[in-house]
Formats: structure tokens, sequence, C-alpha cells
């Protein structure tokens, strides 16, 4: 399945959410903020980059604990101010008080930016740390979506697990948080990194069979390193499946075929993911272009 109709971003006048409500497909980019100089560096240069492939939309993370709020929102702003593309910022109830958040949202309002992704976000201890809502704040991401929506006009984009949330009791549970979320205003969701196509065509399976029809965009990163990717995988819930770690491992030792077949795999899971339906693919991009513009180029020479 190749990439079909280009991407097509939103005008000034509409957001994300519309884009997809008319059934055109999505494909987007995320960033985190930097830490140091050379962090900084390299992201914007990544962002150039992938500029020329006119995503959709690109994100950017809000750290755990709400530890880059100021960052996310001078990142986001910018890309507003000075590139062509969208930018959607990552808002999440960590740390922060309802009045806040409002605030907060405000902001991104005045700077342009019409697009926001709503989380209930993880502890400063990181995602399987237990939760505790801040004093005067939210406790769910569902709470955040309806302060966004009661606050302009917005596109909000939510979270989505193809396999379990670590935090919950059941993934039917999981698409029922999704389908309620999507009742209080959210748009559209993008799934948690998967390595197999199936987790996530029965999550669209279970969504649906609630009677919700929310987008629900494939979340993807390539594996180039096994050990990195493994690591973060096991933090967010997902399983790497065995004939995936195979095709992989037997690489190891040597880091440029390992990255090759990293890549391959990603293109594969796409390809099957935007044959069965996915409206579009949002790819983790950990602040390098190469290996999306790589898994981009293979998607569009399909054609």
């Amino acid at each position: 399945m190749a990439l079909g109709v280009p991407s097509r971003r939103p005008s000034a006048t509409e957001h994300i959410g519309q884009l997809l409500a008319r059934g055109e497909r999505s494909f987007s980019f995320e960033f985190f903020p930097p830490k140091d100089a050379e962090g900084e560096r390299v992201l914007w240069q990544s962002i150039r980059e992938l500029e020329p492939l006119k995503p959709t939309f690109v994100s950017v993370t809000y750290g755990a604990g709400g530890s880059t709020r100021e960052r996310t929102a001078a990142i986001t702003a910018r890309i507003a101010r000075e590139t062509t593309l969208t930018p959607m910022a990552h808002l999440t109830c960590v740390g922060h008080t309802a009045e806040e958040l409002r605030t907060i949202v405000g902001g991104h309002l005045a700077a342009g930016v019409r697009n926001l992704m709503a989380l209930r976000g993880d502890p400063s201890e990181g995602p399987r740390a237990p939760w505790t809502p801040t004093p005067g704040g939210f406790e769910r991401a569902l709470d955040l979506v309806r302060l966004a929506r009661s606050l302009g006009d917005f596109g909000i984009g939510v979270a989505a697990f193809p396999e379990k949330n670590p935090a919950s009791a059941s993934l039917e549970l999981d698409a029922e948080i999704l389908a309620a979320k999507a009742r209080a205003g959210a748009d559209f969701a993008v799934t948690q990194l998967f390595f197999s196509p199936e987790p996530y065509f029965r999550l669209v399976d279970r969504v649906r069979a609630l009677g919700c029809d929310i987008p629900v965009i494939p979340g993807i990163m390539p594996i180039l390193n096994l050990r990195s990717v493994s690591r973060m995988a096991e933090l967010s819930g997902a399983a790497i499946p065995e004939h995936v770690v195979d095709r992989v491992a037997r690489f190891e030792g040597d880091p440029a075929a390992v990255r090759a077949e990293g890549i391959a795999v990603a293109t594969e899971l796409c390809d099957v993911l935007l044959a069965g339906g996915a409206p579009g693919l949002h790819f983790y991009t950990l602040n390098r272009s190469r290996a999306t513009r790589e898994i981009f180029g293979a998607l569009a020479s399909h054609a």
C-alpha cells in the first residue's frame, strides 16, 4: 500500500480534526524539547529537513511531570512563527492546577497554535509510578479535553494504547476511556508505539464496537537500536514480537545492518496499516530526521 494522496496541512482557518473528519490521510512527526544547545541545533536541523515532506502536523512533547512546559511552549510557538509547519502542543495534567492549564491553553491560542494533544501525562518518577493528581488540578485527560474544548476552536488529539496501558485494568477499559474522550470533544487519537499491526486493528475494532468513530493514527518508531527501543516499549506497555526481535537481532554487532533492518520492518508495518485503513501515520523521530525520511521515501516509492 503506497502513501496514496499526498498529506495536506490544515489551512489557517482549520485544524487537524477538521481535515481528518473529511477522510483525508494524515502524516505527522513528533519532537521533544532538547536539553542543551547541541540538542537544540539537532532539533531545528531535523525540523528543516522534514519540512519539505509537508507533514499534516508536527507535535512537541511535554516532559514527565510537566518538566518541559516552557520549552514545549517556546518550540511550538517558534514552529508556528518561523516555519510552514502546523504545530501541535502536548499538554498534560501533571503538576498543574486547572487555572494554570487554562492559562497555558490561552497562551497557545495567542501564539497561533490551534492543535493540542491532551494527555494525563506521566509522573515525574516515570510512566509506571503511581498516579497522584495535583491539588486543584485534573485527574484525567478527559478533563483536559473538556477544558480545551471550552476555550477555543482547537483540534484536540488524545493518546491511545494498542497494547494495554500499564496503568489500566484491561484493554476493554482502554477502549472505553478513548471513546469517552471522543465524546468529550477529542477529534483524533495517536497511539503509543507498537511493532505488530494486530494490536492496532484490534484496538480500532473495540472502539468501533462502542459506537465511536474517532480516527486512530498509528504511532511508529523504527528500531534503530534494539536495546534502547526495547526499553521505551517496555515503559509504554508495548511488546516487540519475537519474530521482529529475531529479524533485527541477527545483525547485532553491525549497527548499519541493524538500522537498515529496523527501517525495513517499520516500512512493512506502515504498508500493512495503511492497506488496512489507518487514517495516517505518526512518526516518533527522537529529534532525528534521517530514518523518518527513509521510511517516508520508501512508502512513496511504492506508488
